[in-house]
């Protein structure tokens, strides 16, 4: 065995080889990876040979180089020196969480570059050259997009609720409807946030009726604020009731109760977009929920906004003041990249319609049938050609919103169903997933779908090239 092992090369030899360099050029990987890689290519060849030193007695010096470099090549082109790598989504859902929900747009990445490759005006005033503040960089966007005298942007929703609960209502009660108790991902509960940051919860109603007397004869003196919460990851159907902003906005009003208590939407995935109007889902717009009597509202930036991730919160200038002075306001505050990528977001949505459009998490939920039954066709017309290992089909399907919004929407969608002789589902989507970069593909029975809605004309070039080996 000693002496099989002596066969393997040796790390100058393995760096020494043209392939190698190549390929170490090409993904421009530093040295020290490279060897970090080679070590553990070299590794796993050890175990194996002690595991069962008869395979490999009879390998020479050049047959283990030769093994050795094909493996340490693989593995230096399959892998990244990121963790964070780009992949292609070809689940067909829009707002992947898992996968980074929302893509930011070109005007947004160009002003992330620029903002982090120079020093920037991040809390600097031109005009009056003294220290500035960050929160003025999206406020008045904000302002305009939503409609609020006021608003303030954290660093995503769950902060912007707790953030809410502990500046505003820690030590008091906030009533929420049993029917809005949600559960959100990561085990996020409205209940244990409200718990996590002081406040008192009381819940009225049942899970799926409340009525407005039910708000009524919970409010005491101890009582600082109504919670209400949209129900984004799910819908209740049925048999349901639910009191809704403009009711409760009266109420307050009529009992002269509008200086005691605050009334609050947490959004959720939040919307600036009237999908409804083209008949996509009917989530709530926020400028409505504001005109309709909330004093603050609060969503996420990375949903159906398609901006970078954040919690907005917005309404009245004296509550928002409280926030921008409160101790959590320096905690949760967004970095410059973040700011940068949210008010390019914003601007385009107050000022160049043509722009907005171009937001990918808008353009891929509203693509039309038509479009992207073309670019499933062209994928699978490229990969029948010169990939002669898949089968590649076009099939019609549905795709999903996805972050938890519009969970009754079922969006008709076209994809490629890639299958293969002799290979299971699994199997291809394991091959897949391998690639460089790595495509995330749907298991169907009978192999993989990749759903084109979430496929932009770069993706998908890029998919068939590295489906069918370039």
């Amino acid at each position: 065995m000693k002496t099989i092992l002596k066969n393997l090369p040796s790390m100058q030899e393995l760096l020494a080889e043209d392939q190698v360099q190549r390929i170490k050029e090409q993904h421009q990987i530093p040295e020290k990876k490279a060897k970090e890689w080679m070590n553990e290519t070299l590794d796993q060849f050890r175990k194996q040979i002690i595991s069962d030193p008869d395979s490999y007695k009879h390998y020479t010096k050049e047959a283990f180089l030769k093994e050795v470099v094909s493996a340490a090549a693989i593995k230096m082109t399959s892998e990244s020196k990121y963790r964070l790598r780009p992949v292609i989504n070809g689940t067909g859902t829009v707002l992947h969480t898992n996968l980074g929900r929302a893509r930011l747009s070109d005007h947004a990445v160009q002003h992330v570059v620029n903002t982090a490759r120079q020093y920037s005006t991040l809390e600097y005033d031109l005009t009056t050259g003294e220290r500035g503040s960050r929160h003025s960089i999206i406020e008045e966007l904000l302002k305009k997009a939503t409609g609020a005298e006021a608003a303030i942007a954290v660093n995503n929703n769950a902060a912007a609720v707790y953030f809410i609960l502990r500046a505003l209502a820690q030590d008091s009660e906030v009533v929420v409807s049993r029917g809005e108790l949600i559960e959100i991902g990561g085990s996020f509960r409205v209940s244990t946030i409200m718990s996590e940051s002081g406040a008192r919860l009381t819940e009225v109603g049942t899970t799926n009726k409340t009525h407005l007397k039910d708000y009524k004869d919970a409010l005491h003196d101890g009582t600082k604020m109504i919670m209400k919460v949209h129900t984004s990851n799910f819908a209740p159907v049925g048999f349901t009731a639910e009191v809704t902003v403009p009711e409760l906005r009266t109420f307050l009003d009529d009992q002269r109760l509008q200086e005691d208590i605050l009334l609050y939407e947490d959004l959720g995935s939040g919307s600036l977009f009237p999908f409804a109007e083209e008949e996509i889902g009917n989530e709530p717009i926020v400028e409505q929920s504001l005109a309709a009597g909330a004093d603050l509202v609060s969503f996420s930036g990375d949903k159906l906004l398609g901006g970078p991730q954040a919690g907005i919160i917005a309404g009245k200038k004296e509550v928002i003041d409280q926030l921008k002075t409160h101790p959590l306001a320096r905690v949760l505050r967004l970095d410059k990249m973040t700011l940068a990528a949210l008010e390019a977001t914003l601007f385009d949505y107050i000022y160049d319609d043509e722009a907005r459009n171009q937001i990918p998490a808008l353009k891929d939920i509203r693509a039309s049938a038509e479009t992207i039954y073309h670019r499933a066709t062209t994928l699978a017309e490229r990969i029948n050609e010169k990939a002669d290992h898949f089968h590649a089909s076009v099939r019609q399907d549905t795709s999903k919103v996805g972050g938890g919004t519009m969970p009754l929407v079922e969006l008709p969608t076209y994809g490629v169903f890639l299958s293969k002789d002799g290979w299971r589902p699994n199997q291809i989507e394991r091959y897949c997933r391998a690639l460089n970069p790595p495509l995330i593909v749907r298991v169907k029975n009978d192999g993989v779908f990749i759903d084109c809605r979430t496929l932009d004309e770069e993706n998908a070039d890029t998919a068939a090239e590295i489906l069918t080996g370039g």
